[in-house]
């Protein structure tokens, strides 16, 4: 296993081209234009504009967002010091970790300079290029020096994260274990093996919580840290020496209610565990074996409460629940430094965010479905889209409160909103339509009430004040489902149900009698919109929902449309479901009816009706029939810009678009694509996602339909059942003129 690790660690590093990073323009550099707005002559005037006020470099520059990752190599990770050049694969992981979870770039630097002095002075010199310092992989006692009077000489955080980001993580746990068992954080004896780095810091850590630092007993190498030990102790060590008679980490663990470890693996033995305070606290964070395996822990006291470094354990103490958002919030208001306050407000963000309930990301990537707050569970998983919003506004609020902010946020609300582009790329777009479904919230009928993604997309729904959830399904079996995934809604109060017809035989062998069901209620003006989908295929949902709810009034088909994210753009694309071989009309019609859904974004539609054939290039019967739907369509004079047939490069380029036609309808690149067949749209839609929208969709959204129905895929995820619930509350409350069956 280790051979096979290694292997396809050296090949994810150097395939298909070396290393994990790259820096990307962020401007178009197309046109001789180009290039003399982003170099000479162009450039010169926002180097003055900077150079007469400073400040405007965060404006006209990547400062603000550029973060740097430096070492020397004496510390990297459990490997020790082997050296500058050598530790950059784990600088370069760092960055991508930054960008990843944050959106911050990061610039890698490996100073070969092991002369403290030195080092700061090469670092400070630094300053004007960055908007912040990750310190990372440098050895005790030098990197309390360093990190120290960097952070006196430079008006930037500056950031230790091998100190402060486990110590951060480390107190959470802490917090939430006391308060899983009752212990005042006051009253608590802490035992420490290790007193580097990171172990003082966390330490310091745990004394600015509450933790009493004359109940603190600290191991290094040679046993306990004692007052008038021989040899003499650094300053970092003698903080915590303390008069007793214990000489040994055996002696010093009687009765302690919490240990940390941040030694070597296996130094903290059964026999020991046995003599710790009811309910004891261990975190072994040794790397990459902990100090007590957490098998042997239980084992020895089944009353444990254990963390470790490990992802194959529960509650891991991984520093990336910490850094990124750090400098989140510190970057984005403009933190001179990174100060005692906002790490207190990054370790309490993160304690609470541990409370609430586990999102479906997170329990399908950690096996943790049904996960809640509890011994297993004191800390947030690492994965967590959620730590963004919660932890960086919690950190720039710390930073203004305490007067280290250059640039406050004035609206925090809105900031915290703005961060969800960082969790769910689907975020910005899909802001107006939740803006509007929690102004006017609609009863929508879920047909697979018990499925585990609508239970989860149900309590977000529920939270953020979206709809009003209606089940379809067994009360018994959704409750019971609710409680084992940990989840808040209530039935009854926070949703209603509606019993499957027929009780569980009927559940068990008819696949499509909810959706039938729901299809009913909706009908019969018991619900305002209905989703369906997520456990079988679309067609069959599709031909219950004509059969029992019929077209809406002037609609010949229905027909489905689907919302790609893509790195720079949104598209709309359609028909990516429902017609094999449109008409023109269908095609006509299908335009129509997508430019009236892509306005409830906050978008305004720009039509492009796709083809292989240019404007006439071609005279196949694709092409004319793409040509009959344009012209249908501008018989009719529509409300959005419609051009066609055209190349996609062509739709999606207004440079293509403006060179090719340039007396085109389209006043830019369009946002919806038109597609003369479904084989076209499918294929156009997967090839897209997978290359170049990192799968992130909202759809299929269903237009033709005489109510407000949408049909999901069984691939749908929480975010987009929530996207998709939001969406249909919109459409029930803004289009009912066209609603009702022809």
């Amino acid at each position: 296993m280790e051979k096979n690790l290694k292997e396809s660690a050296l090949d994810y590093h150097r395939h298909p081209r070396p290393g994990k990073i790259s820096v990307q323009p962020t401007k178009p550099m197309a046109t001789q234009r180009d290039l003399s707005l982003a170099y000479s002559p162009g450039v010169a005037d926002a180097c003055m504009a900077i150079h007469a006020d400073p400040k405007q470099a965060e404006e006209l520059t990547s400062r603000g967002n550029l973060v740097a990752v430096i070492t020397n190599g004496t510390a990297v990770l459990g490997l020790g010091n082997i050296g500058p050049l050598a530790s950059k694969p784990v600088m370069e992981g760092k960055g991508c970790l930054f960008k990843k979870f944050a959106g911050i770039d990061v610039f890698d630097i490996e100073l070969a300079e092991l002369d403290p002095d030195k080092f700061i002075e090469t670092v400070a010199r630094m300053e004007p290029t960055f908007g912040g310092i990750n310190l990372e992989d440098i050895k005790a006692p030098e990197c309390f020096y360093i990190e120290q009077e960097l952070k006196k000489r430079m008006k930037i955080p500056v950031f230790h994260d091998d100190q402060h980001g486990t110590a951060i993580i480390a107190a959470a746990a802490l917090l939430n274990a006391l308060k899983h068992v009752n212990k005042k954080i006051g009253d608590i004896k802490l035992v420490c093996s290790g007193a580097g780095a990171a172990a003082i810091s966390c330490l310091n850590l745990a004394v600015s919580l509450g933790v009493d630092k004359k109940k603190i007993i600290v191991c290094d190498g040679k046993g306990v840290i004692y007052e008038g030990r021989p040899g003499g102790l650094d300053a970092s060590k003698a903080r915590y020496a303390q008069t007793t008679d214990a000489r040994t980490l055996g002696d010093a663990i009687q009765d302690a209610d919490v240990f940390l470890g941040l030694s070597a693996a296996g130094v903290l033995k059964p026999d020991m565990v046995k003599k710790m305070a009811r309910d004891p606290l261990i975190l072994a964070m040794a790397n990459p074996d902990p100090e007590i395996n957490p098998d042997d822990a239980h084992a020895a006291r089944p009353d444990v409460l254990i963390g470790t470094g490990r992802s194959d354990y529960p509650n891991q103490v991984n520093n990336v629940l910490c850094f990124p958002f750090i400098f989140r919030g510190a970057l984005d208001c403009g933190a001179s430094e990174i100060n005692e306050e906002m790490k207190l407000a990054c370790v309490r963000a993160i304690a609470e965010l541990t409370h609430a309930e586990i999102p479906e990301s997170v329990a399908k990537a950690y096996g943790a479905e049904g996960l809640r707050f509890g011994k297993d569970y004191l800390i947030p998983k690492p994965f967590d889209p959620r730590l963004i919003v919660h932890v960086a506004p919690a950190v720039a609020q710390a930073a203004m409160d305490s007067g280290v902010a250059t640039r406050p946020i004035a609206d925090m609300k809105a900031y915290r909103k703005s961060l969800g582009r960082y969790v769910y790329h689907s975020g910005t777009i899909m802001q107006p339509v939740f803006d509007a479904a929690q102004r006017d919230p609609k009863r929508v009928v879920y047909a697979e009430g018990e499925e585990e993604r609508v239970l989860r997309a149900v309590q977000i729904v529920v939270d953020e004040g979206l709809a009003k959830p209606i089940l379809v399904g067994r009360r018994a079996a959704i409750e019971k489902r609710i409680s084992d995934f940990g989840l808040r809604i209530r039935v009854g109060t926070d949703v209603e149900v509606v019993e499957i017809e027929g009780g569980e035989d009927k559940a068990k062998t008819a696949t499509f009698a909810s959706t039938r069901q729901a299809a009913q209620l909706l009908k019969r003006g018991g619900a305002d919109a209905m989703l369906c989908g997520t456990t079988s295929e679309f067609h069959p949902h599709l031909d219950i929902v004509k059969e029992t709810i019929g077209m809406r009034k002037g609609a010949t088909s229905a027909s489905a449309m689907n919302l790609l994210m893509l790195p720079d753009s949104n598209v709309f694309i359609c028909d990516t479901f429902v017609n094999h071989d449109p008409t023109a009309e269908q095609i006509a019609e299908a335009a129509t009816m997508a430019a009236a859904e892509v306005r409830r974004f906050g978008v305004v539609p720009r039509v492009a009706l796709v083809s292989h054939s240019n404007f006439g290039s071609s005279d196949s019967p694709s092409a004319r029939k793409m040509q009959s739907a344009l012209a249908l369509l501008r018989k009719g004079k529509p409300e959005f810009e419609v051009d066609g047939e055209m190349h996609a490069d062509v739709a999606l380029s207004k440079q293509r678009l403006t060179e090719i036609r340039p007396n085109s309808a389209l006043s830019d690149a369009a946002n919806v694509l038109i597609m003369p067949s479904l084989d076209a749209a499918n294929i156009t839609f997967n090839a897209l996602k997978a290359t170049g929208g990192n799968g992130i969709t909202v759809g299929p959204i269903l237009l033709g339909v005489a109510s407000v129905v949408n049909i999901l895929t069984p691939s749908s995820t929480v975010r987009r059942i929530v996207n998709m619930t939001a969406l249909s509350v919109v459409d029930a409350a803004t289009a009912p003129e066209d609603l009702g069956s022809k």
